[in-house]
C-alpha cells in the first residue's frame, strides 16, 4: 500500500510539473482610452474589476499556477470580451452609461467579481461603503429634464401612429422566437428603472412563472416559463410625477433547458420600437445575451427577483 501511496503521489506531482509548460497565452494589448473617472471611484473599479475587465491584467505568482492559470486564462478573455474599460474610447457616451451601469448592477445582486476570484483576491472585494461610492457616481451622472420635449415628442408621435402602419404579421426573432403580444396581460413580477439612460422598465411572467414564484421554484425556473421585459422611456414633470413615454423595446427570456441548451437552457429576443424590428445582426446575438447573464448562473442566469407579496 505504501508503495502504492507513493507511486501515485509521484505521478501526481509529475504530471502538475508537466501541466506548468501548457500554458494559455494572457495578452496585454495597448490601452487604446482607459476609463476617466474620480480617482475614488477609479480606485474601486481598478481593484475589483480591472484584472479581468481590461488590458492591464496583474497575474500574482498564485494565478500562474496550473490548473488555475487555465481558469484565469479563461475569466480574462471572457471578461475582456464582454467589458474592456482599456478600450472604454471606443464606447458612446450612452454605452457608457449603460456598461457602468450594468456593472454597478452585477456587483450588488452579488455576481460580480466572481466569487472564487474574490475567495482569493481579497483585495477585490466591493464592501458596502465602494458600492455607495459608484452608485452616488452613477446618480451624479443623470441629468433629469421635466417635462423633456423631445421625450415628449417621441411620445406623443407613438401615439399619433396609426395601428396600420406597423406589422400586422407577428414578427419572428433570428433565432426562431415569435413576439408574443399576450404578455400584456400577463402579471407583473417585477420593475427595474435604469437610470442612467432614462427609461422605465417592467417584468412580465406568465402563468408558469407566477406558479413557480408562488411555490417557490424559481432556482431553476421551470420549463415553459417566460419573462417579458417591457421598456419605456421615464417622463417626469415639475411635480416630480413620473409617467412612461415612448414604447423602447419588449425582451423575451423562454426556459427550456432541451431547446435552448447552447445558452443555459433559456431563449432570447428583443423586438425595438413599436414597429417591433428583431434585435441582432444575425442568430449569434444571443450569445450577447447570455454573456449578460453569465454572472448570474447561481441564480439560473435571472437578474429579476419577483416582488413579494
Amino acid at each position: 500500500m505504501k508503495k502504492f501511496m507513493l507511486i501515485a503521489a509521484s505521478s501526481m506531482i509529475i504530471l502538475l510539473i508537466s501541466l506548468q509548460f501548457f500554458r494559455p497565452e494572457i495578452d496585454h494589448p495597448p490601452v487604446t482610452g482607459d476609463l476617466q473617472a474620480p480617482a475614488n471611484v477609479k480606485a474601486i473599479l481598478v481593484r475589483a474589476c480591472y484584472d479581468c475587465h481590461s488590458n492591464q491584467t496583474n497575474l500574482r505568482w498564485y494565478d500562474q499556477i496550473q490548473p488555475v492559470y487555465w481558469q484565469v486564462a479563461s475569466h480574462v478573455r471572457q471578461g475582456r470580451k464582454d467589458l474592456n474599460f482599456s478600450n472604454w474610447d471606443k464606447l458612446s457616451a450612452i454605452d457608457r452609461k449603460g456598461k457602468l451601469w450594468e456593472a454597478v448592477n452585477q456587483i450588488e445582486q452579488g455576481a460580480m467579481p466572481i466569487k472564487s476570484y474574490a475567495f482569493v483576491h481579497s483585495h477585490a472585494r466591493v464592501s458596502k461603503q465602494d458600492l455607495a461610492v459608484l452608485k452616488n457616481y452613477l446618480i451624479g451622472m443623470v441629468h433629469e429634464t421635466p417635462n423633456d420635449t423631445a421625450k415628449l415628442h417621441a411620445r406623443d408621435k407613438q401615439l399619433q401612429a396609426k395601428a396600420d402602419q406597423y406589422q400586422q404579421k407577428l414578427p419572428e426573432s433570428l433565432n426562431g422566437i415569435t413576439y408574443i403580444p399576450e404578455y400584456k396581460n400577463w402579471q407583473v413580477i417585477s420593475t427595474s428603472d435604469r437610470f442612467d439612460n432614462g427609461t422605465m422598465r417592467v417584468i412580465y411572467g406568465n402563468d408558469v412563472a407566477v406558479k413557480a414564484v408562488k411555490e417557490h421554484h424559481i432556482n431553476p425556473w421551470p420549463n415553459g416559463a417566460i419573462f417579458a421585459k417591457a421598456a419605456w422611456d421615464k417622463l417626469e414633470d415639475e411635480q416630480g410625477n413620473v409617467t412612461t413615454g415612448a414604447f423602447k423595446q419588449v425582451e423575451f427570456m423562454i426556459k427550456d433547458d432541451i431547446k435552448y441548451k447552447q445558452t443555459n437552457g433559456w431563449g432570447f429576443a428583443r423586438f425595438k420600437t413599436p414597429k417591433l424590428k428583431p434585435y441582432g445582426k444575425d442568430v449569434m446575438f444571443t450569445a450577447e445575451c447570455i454573456s449578460c447573464h453569465k454572472p448570474m448562473k447561481d441564480n439560473d442566469f435571472v437578474f429579476t427577483f419577483p416582488i413579494k407579496n
